[in-house]
């Protein structure tokens, strides 16, 4: 039988089966489901053919039939912007992890892995995303390395991004972090945006307006995961740009953008995490946490499962699900209600997800082993010469990305600026960990509430050198020279030992370990972190953040303090 022949047999089975000819595969039977066109809550069987929806308001007769009196059947979700790598474990893993809570596509961008270790990172996702349950579509990144501000591990050009294009799982163009040099009109940003013109392109415009703003869709971007304001939201979708609201374990924006969240937008609007991790995900959840806190905040049901499902689905061209309706894919989640939105059944493409159909998956070899390569480090490379009256400091915005750019007058002994502890300033650095020149950059943070001790890590956003904060520069060492000993990850030492740690051997970012086994890790890390002093809820998290130069304001890179508002380097 040829390919077409089958695909032929394929159609008329599933037209057979929704016209009630024959048997459906699996039937639904008892529940309702939510109808996102309508706003309706429709009493209905809902039949299946192998991976998609073939009837619905009519009764079926199934091979298979499920009773789920009293559920609700809604659309399985759809996060819209993602970095899998944040989660902190394998594709698989996150796939066993978030899909029984109902979040059958993910679009992920995997620009960290990528920032470490180059096109092989993007590759080893695409592999995983073919043999993962859930759907995991990829969008290319777009800014390896985001800036020329840092030092990444690796850089992509068009030319190493154009043989992935044509992958099946493929979306587009990842974020476009480099908002300054669209508006410049880079050659570099040009090549990238011109080869995904008529595609996809997503974007990435943190307080951008106006006339900037206008320039910056004008390149064919459409989409926004940054926006932190109604006021920016409206005047962006005004515009013609999508906004995915963001509620990641560090960028919470769900609260501000409540507003913008009605029936009237919702075609407009998506969800997306952007970076969360496992503890957060089973301390609160995923885009469930999103959905039941936006019903809880008075946002209308039909509004945010439609930007959680159908919305999303459209936006990014997915038109094969979204609806629960003939023609779709069976990707649907059992509720036992819609405000509480936790998942009672999942079905992915027809399939009901359990432990057993996990376990078909083939397996993924782990790449970027040894990435971790910064050479050893003493306390006295932490110092910080006072060349000015008054320090930088990065002030922290606790649930936020974007920081302030504060001064402060320091302590100074020795030509160097003093932490102040009263003040709730500390150190931070950044050091180089990809082998190329062992940079190594110092500055001041305010807002982490440390007394003592040091955390450092890998993850650092985006180039993922490695980044300290701490109150003792040789407890600074310690946490930074241990990173390198267990291929990177997090660490936290006091009085000279590490007390805590977290091994992330998959180029300093993916751990090898479960979900459940990560999960357990973090609180021991969260608990070491909160006995030195920590003050924020993720403290790990709000780290990684700091050396992120196209957020503003105030930021700090292996090249050192970064004024993101001007994008150059600070002199001191």
């Amino acid at each position: 039988m040829t390919a077409d022949t089958q695909a032929q047999s394929r159609l008329k089975c599933m037209i057979d089966q929704g016209s009630g000819k024959e048997p459906a595969d699996l039937v639904l039977k008892g529940g309702r489901f939510f109808d996102l066109i309508s706003g309706e809550i429709v009493q209905s069987d809902i039949a299946i053919c192998e991976d998609r929806i073939v009837g619905t308001r009519e009764e079926y007769r199934g091979k298979r039939e499920i009773d789920i009196t009293g559920a609700i059947v809604v659309p399985g979700f759809i996060d819209t912007h993602l970095h899998i790598e944040s989660s902190l474990v394998t594709p698989h893993e996150f796939d066993r992890c978030v899909l029984p809570r109902g979040i059958t596509t993910a679009i992920c961008d995997p620009h960290e892995i990528s920032n470490v270790i180059g096109a092989e990172g993007i590759r080893y996702f695409l592999d995983s995303a073919v043999e993962t349950i859930m759907d995991i579509r990829v969008n290319l990144s777009s800014c390896v390395p985001a800036t020329e501000l840092e030092t990444a591990g690796a850089r992509l050009d068009i030319d190493d991004l154009l043989p992935f294009a044509d992958h099946e799982k493929v979306i587009g163009l990842a974020e476009f972090m480099n908002f300054p040099g669209v508006l410049a009109g880079d050659p570099v940003c040009l090549a990238k945006l011109t080869a995904f013109q008529g595609g996809h392109i997503d974007g990435h415009a943190p307080l951008l307006r106006g006339l900037g703003l206008n320039g910056y869709l004008a390149a064919g971007i459409s989409t926004d995961h940054e926006t932190t304001s109604a006021d920016e939201a409206l005047e962006k979708l005004a515009k013609g740009m999508h906004i995915l609201v963001r509620e990641g374990s560090v960028s919470k924006d769900l609260e501000a953008l409540i507003p913008i969240i009605t029936e009237r937008n919702s075609p407009f609007i998506a969800l997306c995490t952007d970076d969360r991790n496992p503890l957060d995900i089973a301390e609160h959840g995923h885009l469930d946490h999103m959905i039941r806190t936006a019903i809880a905040r008075g946002v209308e049901p039909l509004a945010v499962y439609r930007a959680a499902s159908v919305s999303a689905a459209r936006i990014f061209g997915l038109t094969d699900r979204g609806l629960v309706a003939p023609g779709k894919r069976a990707d649907l989640v059992v509720l036992d209600s819609l405000e509480s939105c936790r998942a009672r059944m999942v079905f992915s493409a027809g399939r009901e997800v359990t432990d057993e159909l996990f376990a078909t998956r083939r397996e993924v070899a782990p790449v970027g082993r040894n990435s971790a390569k910064a050479s050893k480090v003493a306390a006295d490379d932490f110092t910080v010469r006072a060349g000015n009256d008054e320090a930088h400091v990065i002030g922290v915005v606790p649930g936020r990305i974007i920081t302030e750019h504060l001064r402060h007058a320091l302590p100074v002994s020795d030509g160097q600026f003093q932490i102040d502890l009263d003040a709730d300033i500390i150190k931070v650095a950044v050091v180089e960990r990809h082998g190329k020149h062992g940079n190594i950059a110092t500055g001041f943070v305010k807002g982490f509430g440390l007394k003592r001790g040091a955390i450092a890590s890998t993850v650092g956003h985006d180039s993922h050198n490695i980044c300290c904060v701490g109150t003792d520069e040789a407890d600074m060492a310690v946490a930074v020279n241990r990173l390198g000993e267990i291929e990177g990850g997090f660490v936290v030492a006091e009085g000279g030992k590490v007390v805590a740690e977290l091994p992330l051997p998959v180029a300093g970012l993916i751990s090898l370990e479960s979900y459940e086994g990560v999960r357990d890790r973090l609180v021991d890390l969260r608990k070491a972190a909160f006995a030195l002093g920590a003050t924020l809820e993720e403290p790990f998290l709000q780290i990684a953040f700091l050396p992120l130069p196209v957020i503003p304001h105030l930021k700090i890179t292996d090249k050192g303090m970064v004024d993101v508002d001007r994008f150059e380097i600070i002199e001191t």
